[in-house]
């Protein structure tokens, strides 16, 4: 079999990384009081969820590599995982959770401008149609985890012990 193109690792690392933020949502969720935050992450664990299947369907239409685009996919929710084991540890709390959405939420962000950039000179149409949904979705979750995380600092006793 063929190896993945370029834009066809680049999608299967934004199917990943859709993986990961419906896990990643699941356990901030866990750690958050605020009924509005857990509104938010739910619809955010919601369009992940779709961003993934959507990302997965379109990986059909690349001839014979739908397999290896989705084991990159899983392989990058790994990566995602681990990465969430070792930030929010068991004294982890709110704001250490949607510190941590930030930060993956703007790797969702500049991964799926790189794909659009992609695709650029690529033009495949799924592809775009693709991109043009979930780079809005995208930057909207940063938007609002960036928003939460400023908000639950608010809160904090700069002068308190951490």
């Amino acid at each position: 079999m063929a190896e993945l193109t370029n834009l066809e690792t680049k999608l299967g690392e934004v199917i990943g990384l859709a993986m990961a933020a419906q896990a990643a949502t699941e356990k901030v969720e866990k750690l958050t009081k605020d009924r509005t935050l857990v509104k938010q992450l739910k619809t955010m664990r919601q369009e992940a969820a779709m961003a993934e299947k959507r990302g997965t369907e379109l990986a059909g239409s690349f001839d014979g590599k739908k397999s290896k685009i989705v084991a990159e996919a899983r392989t990058v929710k790994k990566k995602g995982a681990d990465m969430l084991k070792t930030y929010l540890d068991r004294d982890a709390d709110e704001l250490d959770g949607f510190e941590f959405l930030t930060m993956a939420e703007a790797g969702e962000v500049g991964h799926w401008q790189v794909l659009n950039q992609l695709n650029k000179k690529a033009r495949h149409p799924g592809v775009g149609e693709l991109v043009k949904v979930q780079l809005a979705i995208q930057k909207r979750h940063l938007r609002d985890v960036m928003a939460a995380s400023v908000m639950l600092a608010a809160k904090e006793d700069p002068n308190a012990e951490a």
